[in-house]
C-alpha cells in the first residue's frame, strides 16, 4: 500500500536572529524545542535570507524567486497573484492549504487587514492579517477569516495563533496538508518600539546573553541601546518556542508526526539599530542570518548542512520533498541532496543577499567571507536594482564572525575582493538584473565599522522605511 504525501507545517518568525537558539551556542536556554528539532531531523547552521525586509523576505519564501524578480523589492507592494507560489503548487496536487498569522503580500489592496483572495498565493484555508502589528498587540490579536471579517482570538499573540493553528490540524489532517503559520514575534512592537513577552518572560532573560556586534557596536546616543531589549526579545522566542512544542505535540496526538514535515526559520533577522537607523536593512548576519530546522520524512536525521543556504530554497525543497515538480519560474534550488551529508555539485558556494530600502545593496556570503556593495547614485525606496555599485564591506567571517573589522578597500584583501565581485556580478545576472559596474572600495580607504550614513555617505537619511 502507497503511503500518502508528507504533510507540511512552516512556522515563521519575524526578525529572529540566528544566534538565539541553543542550537546556535546561545547559553540563555529560551529554544529547547527548536533545539532538540535541529539535532534529531536537519539543521541548516549557515540560513540566509535573500532580503533582509519583511515583504521582499515573504515574497522570497512562497516563490523561491529572488525580490527583485516578484517585483516585490521593498515592503508597500504586492505580490503578483499569477506566479506560481508553494500553496498554489501543493494545492494543484490534492493538498489542503491554510495561512496563519502575518502576511504583508497584497499593500494596498488590503490595507493593514483583511486580504483579498486574489493575493493570497493559492491559500485555501485563512486566517491572517495583512500586516498583523498594525491590527493586534501582545494580547489583543485581531486577523481576518476567509470572508474578511475580523476575528478576536483569546491569549498572548503568538499562543492565540498556534491554538488557531492547531484547530487547522484537527481539521485537516485527514487529508495531506500545508500549514504556513506566520508569527509575528519576536518583532518588536511599532507603536511602542519594545518587545512585550508575556508576564515574567522578560525578566528571566534580560543579562542573560549580550551578543559580540551588540556589546561593541552599542548602546549609541545616536541609535539607542539594545541591551533593554534583548531581555523581551528572548523571552518572546521562548514563548514561540512553546508554542513550537505544542504543534509537535498536536502532530503526535493525531498520529501524523511521522508523516509531517515540520520547517521553522524566520524572514530576517535584527541587528538592534546598531548598523544603521532601524532594526535590519543590512548585509551584516544580523540581519540576514536565520535559524532553519526540518524534521519529518525525508530530513530526520538529515544532520547539520554546514554550507551557506538561502532560505529562497526552502520552497523548491518542500516541492521536492513532496514529490511534486519545481516551476520553471523557481529560482531556489532544492537543498534536499545535501540532507544526511549528500553532495550537490551544481550548487554555488555564495549565497546572494538584495538590499532595499536603506540602500540599494547586494551581497555574497560564502562559508568564509562577506562581500557587500551600494550603490550611492540610487534611490533606495523607488529602485529595485542599480547600474553602479561601489564596495563597502568585506568581512572574514572565520577571523570576525561578528563582522566588526571592515576590510574593505584593504590592498592586502584586493584579491579576495575581486573574486568575490566576479561571484557577485554572476549572482545579479542569475537574479535576472542587467550586470551593474561595481567600483573597487578606494585602497587604504576602509569604511567605519557601522555602516551608517554619516560612515558610508550611502542615502538612507530621511527614507522612509515604511512598515517595519
Amino acid at each position: 500500500m502507497s503511503r500518502r504525501p508528507p504533510n507540511v507545517v512552516v512556522v515563521l518568525t519575524d526578525q529572529q536572529r540566528w544566534d538565539t537558539t541553543g542550537a546556535h551556542g546561545n547559553p540563555a536556554g529560551a529554544t529547547p524545542v527548536f533545539d532538540r528539532m535541529a539535532r534529531t531531523g536537519t539543521h541548516v547552521e549557515h540560513a540566509i535570507t535573500p532580503q533582509p525586509v519583511c515583504a521582499p523576505a515573504r515574497a522570497a519564501l512562497q516563490t523561491g524567486m529572488f525580490p527583485t524578480a516578484t517585483g516585490v523589492f521593498r515592503n508597500g507592494l504586492a505580490l503578483d497573484p499569477a506566479l506560481p507560489t508553494l500553496a498554489g503548487c501543493l494545492g494543484d496536487a490534492g493538498y489542503a492549504t491554510g495561512y496563519i498569522g502575518k502576511w504583508h503580500l497584497a499593500a494596498e489592496a488590503s490595507g493593514h487587514g483583511p486580504v483579498p483572495p486574489k493575493y493570497r498565493a493559492g491559500y485555501e484555508s485563512w486566517l491572517a492579517s495583512e500586516i498583523l502589528e498594525f491590527t493586534s498587540d501582545a494580547y489583543r490579536t485581531v486577523v481576518y477569516d476567509g470572508d474578511g471579517a475580523p476575528v478576536r482570538l483569546p491569549g498572548y499573540r503568538s499562543d492565540a495563533l498556534v491554538d488557531a493553528s492547531v484547530r487547522f490540524l484537527a481539521d485537516h489532517h485527514d487529508r495531506p496538508f500545508l500549514l504556513f503559520l506566520s508569527l509575528l514575534e519576536p518583532h518588536h512592537q511599532n507603536a511602542t518600539d519594545d518587545y512585550p513577552a508575556p508576564e515574567g518572560y522578560a525578566e528571566r532573560f534580560t543579562g542573560r546573553w549580550l551578543p559580540p556586534d551588540l556589546a561593541a557596536l552599542g548602546p549609541g546616543a545616536r541609535y539607542g541601546g539594545p541591551h533593554r531589549h534583548l531581555g523581551g526579545y528572548l523571552g518572546q522566542i521562548a514563548r514561540i518556542d512553546e508554542g513550537l512544542g505544542r504543534l509537535r505535540d498536536a502532530l503526535r496526538s493525531l498520529g501524523i508526526a511521522d508523516d509531517t514535515i515540520v520547517a521553522y526559520t524566520a524572514d530576517h533577522g535584527s541587528h538592534f539599530r546598531t548598523r544603521n537607523a532601524e532594526y535590519k536593512r543590512s548585509a551584516h548576519d544580523a540581519s540576514v542570518r536565520v535559524p532553519l530546522a526540518l524534521t519529518g520524512p525525508g530530513f530526520d536525521g538529515g544532520g547539520l548542512i554546514r554550507r551557506p543556504v538561502s532560505t529562497l530554497d526552502l520552497m523548491p525543497t518542500l516541492l521536492d520533498a513532496c514529490g511534486v515538480p519545481v516551476p520553471d519560474s523557481v529560482q531556489g534550488r532544492s537543498f534536499l541532496p545535501l540532507v544526511g551529508g549528500g553532495t550537490d555539485p551544481g550548487r554555488p558556494e555564495e549565497v546572494f543577499v538584495q538590499i532595499s530600502e536603506s540602500q540599494v545593496g547586494r551581497a555574497v556570503r560564502t562559508a568564509r567571507w562577506k562581500y557587500a556593495v551600494a550603490a550611492p547614485d540610487a534611490h533606495p525606496w523607488h529602485d529595485a536594482s542599480a547600474t553602479r555599485y561601489v564596495e563597502s564591506e568585506l568581512y572574514d567571517l572565520h577571523a570576525d564572525p561578528y563582522e566588526l573589522d571592515n576590510l574593505a578597500g584593504l590592498p592586502s584583501h584586493r584579491e579576495v575582493a575581486d573574486r568575490l565581485r566576479q561571484a557577485l556580478l554572476r549572482w545579479i545576472v542569475r537574479a535576472g538584473e542587467a550586470e551593474p559596474v561595481i567600483e573597487e572600495a578606494a585602497p587604504g580607504r576602509r569604511p567605519g565599522r557601522r555602516a551608517d550614513p554619516e560612515v558610508t555617505g550611502l542615502p538612507w537619511e530621511g527614507v522612509r522605511f515604511g512598515h517595519q
